[in-house]
């Protein structure tokens, strides 16, 4: 294991080193003890061993935060074992001891240094590779990909003049028309001045976000001037000098997720997700199924379709990931990635394929026929992957989804239907879903046509419905009997607060009134929290967990390990042309 010299500070990616001694053999890189205290097989010099074996470099991710977090690490040591068992050394980049792929063991090589130009350049010159892989380990590689190109180094797989074509927004819509795709409306803005002309052409509500960044990081729904205005001056922070993308928000449309693997030819579709929640709430918070529970086939096909053709047109060599919006029946193309993203491992587990390992041998240059990977796996079961979120670390933040991801980890749910599965996946994520009792019903103007067919869903499971007047009017109105509380700003006791403090609420269904929510819609859903009272704030995440509740009370879920509904895969392939 080789780490620095110590020096302490490091250039930013892109500053120029005057003179660079660092490519000189690198200076400082020592050998480090592995296990139990015993000396690293790695010697002390770079470049000392293994000369017969052609040498490849994987950017890992960097330390972990919200938008880049194990899930890239896995594809990462996945990328390393496939190296080594196709004959080559794998040299792992990376900086975080809390990976796996800084274990001494999973790579030929580890060097535990910052993912900047400088040092990855200065172990390139070190170690002289065949090339450097940099679609494993998320956003943070990939924005080394073109600057590493520029400095000589040969990047494998997918090329970055193909991933700056998806990055960059204008080419990015001038391939979606050459492909006769379909995008929301959409501008770029470098100033404030100049997202209020952009917004003003889209129409409110429009989606801000920073240009090549991840995990939805300073991304807003913004419905006004003075709200965009303020969002300007914190966008420019989270990414200097790169324009802020404004796009028209499709307002009840659904989220779908697709990843692939291509070889430069053939493309195959590792699994299409359908997002639980509407679009509007970041992917990695929202919970998803795999294969999807409501698309039609003609949609999927559409779908799988549009992946393909994008593929083909980028070269993409290893992973892509396209997420959709449904909207009707009009498929829109949200953005492209084409490297590993989040989900592979989720894909992995539930169709019980490989898929970083098997892009990992598709970059150095078998094909996808050679691998016998050339038909999509359509699971028998269904997989649901649900977010884990922070919240009981924060007393008193308000627990409410949204653009920008606040999750800070996964679990997943299988069985033979979506509501088990996915009431599966609410068990392991903490969210112990009662049989019966009351649930508490809020929810705002625009959602309260739609509550009613839960409502009375949930009171045929036996459940006591409670609500604050609003609510209570409109499900009185359908027929459902219930109980009236006085809402937490009149004053009047005991309100939803007491209830939940006197441990009579099962659950709550409360869904927030805009942007900016009032104080006692906070206090509400973050005393839920404090008190582990399940909370559910979007109508779709509720149709959800009322059905997994129903689909239970039929008795329906059962235990199986993981091997056994993967050995339920043999000959659930489809065709794929």
């Amino acid at each position: 294991m080789l780490y620095g010299d110590g020096r302490g500070c490091y250039p930013a990616v892109g500053q120029h080193v005057a003179d660079p001694p660092l490519l000189q053999g690198v200076p400082g890189m020592k050998e480090m003890r592995a296990a139990a205290g015993e000396p690293a097989q790695a010697a002390a010099r770079p470049g000392a061993r293994s000369r017969g074996r052609p040498r490849v470099v994987i950017l890992g991710g960097g330390p972990n935060r919200i938008g880049q977090g194990i899930e890239f690490d896995y594809c990462c040591v996945h990328a390393s074992l496939a190296l080594r068992e196709e004959g080559y050394e794998s040299i792992m980049v990376n900086c975080n001891p809390e990976t796996v792929s800084t274990d001494y063991d999973t790579s030929d090589r580890l060097y535990f240094e910052p993912l900047t130009l400088e040092d990855v350049l200065a172990i390139v010159e070190a170690e002289k590779p065949i090339g450097v892989i940099v679609q494993f380990g998320g956003q943070t590689p990939l924005n080394l990909a073109i600057p590493l190109q520029k400095a000589g180094v040969k990047i494998l797989g997918t090329s970055p003049q193909a991933i700056d074509r998806a990055e960059d927004r204008k080419r990015f819509a001038t391939l979606l028309r050459k492909l006769d795709l379909r995008q929301p409306p959409n501008g770029t803005a470098r100033s404030p001045d100049e997202a209020l002309r952009v917004a003003k052409r889209l129409g409110y509500p429009v989606l801000v976000r920073p240009s090549y960044v991840l995990g939805g990081r300073a991304m807003e729904i913004v419905y006004g001037p003075e709200d965009l205005n303020e969002y300007m001056a914190r966008a420019v922070m989270a990414s200097p000098q790169r324009p802020v993308l404004v796009d028209k928000f499709l307002e009840d449309a659904a989220e779908i997720d697709v990843d692939a693997v291509s070889d430069g030819g053939r493309t195959v579709i590792a699994g299409v997700m359908e997002h639980i929640e509407e679009a509007g709430i970041h992917s990695g918070d929202s919970c998803c199924a795999l294969p999807p529970f409501t698309l039609a086939e003609n949609i999927v096909a559409e779908i799988e379709e549009s992946t393909r053709a994008l593929a083909r047109e980028l070269g993409v060599r290893g992973l892509i990931n396209v997420q959709y919006a449904l909207r009707g029946d009009t498929v829109y193309v949200l953005e492209v990635n084409p490297r590993a993203s989040r989900t592979v491992p989720f894909v992995a587990k539930a169709t019980g394929v490989p898929w970083a390992d098997v892009a990992t041998r598709v970059i150095i240059g078998r094909t996808l026929r050679e691998l016998g990977i050339t038909r999509e796996v359509r699971p028998p079961h269904s997989a649901v992957k649900a977010p884990v979120f922070p919240w009981s670390r924060f007393p008193g933040v308000d627990p409410v989804l949204g653009p920008e991801m606040k999750s800070t980890g996964e679990v997943m749910g299988v069985d033979a239907k979506f509501g088990v599965a996915f009431a599966k996946s609410q068990i392991a994520a903490g969210n112990a879903w009662a049989p019966r009792g009351k649930v508490f019903v809020s929810v705002n103007n625009r959602d309260k046509r739609a509550i009613t067919s839960i409502a009375k869903r949930l009171a045929g499971l036996g459940f006591s419905l409670v609500a604050t007047h609003g609510t209570a009017a409109v499900l009185k109105n359908s027929g459902l009997a219930l109980e009236e509380l006085p809402k937490v700003q009149e004053g009047a006791r005991p309100n939803v607060i007491d209830r939940m403090k006197n441990g009579e609420i099962a659950f709550l269904i409360n869904t927030p009134s805009g942007r900016h929510c009032r104080p006692f819609e906070i206090s509400i859903r973050a005393t839920a929290v404090r008190l582990g009272i399940p909370l559910v704030t979007t109508l779709s995440g509720a149709a959800a967990v009322v059905l997994g509740l129903e689909e239970m009370a039929a008795g329906q879920m059962g235990v199986r390990s993981l091997q056994q509904y993967q050995g339920d895969l043999a000959g659930a392939a489809a065709p794929q042309p």
